[in-house]
């Protein structure tokens, strides 16, 4: 069973919101998902643009997931948002 962190879309048209998923890589994109991670909305700015559990993402990465390219650049930008908080 190949894992894979990545986007299901939900929200309405032209008001995409996502949410962030372990999911198995060959499920559909919105179909059930094994965890939900966090959320992404694009069109929103600031802080509440993305919300995400880094310590899951890690656990999920440990037991062989993969993210998605997408996925990858968000959960930079979460690490990056947090060692800016911290400090």
């Amino acid at each position: 069973m190949a894992l894979s962190i990545r986007l299901s879309r939900i929200g309405a048209t032209h008001k995409p919101i996502y949410h962030v998923v372990v999911a198995e890589a060959r499920s559909r994109r919105d179909g059930a998902a094994i965890e939900m991670l966090g959320t992404y909305s694009p069109r929103s700015k600031g802080a509440d643009a993305l919300t995400l559990k880094v310590d899951r993402v890690d656990y999920w990465v440990s037991k062989g997931a993969k993210a998605s390219d997408t996925v990858h650049s968000l959960v930079k930008k979460a690490r990056k948002a947090a060692a800016t908080a911290a400090s």
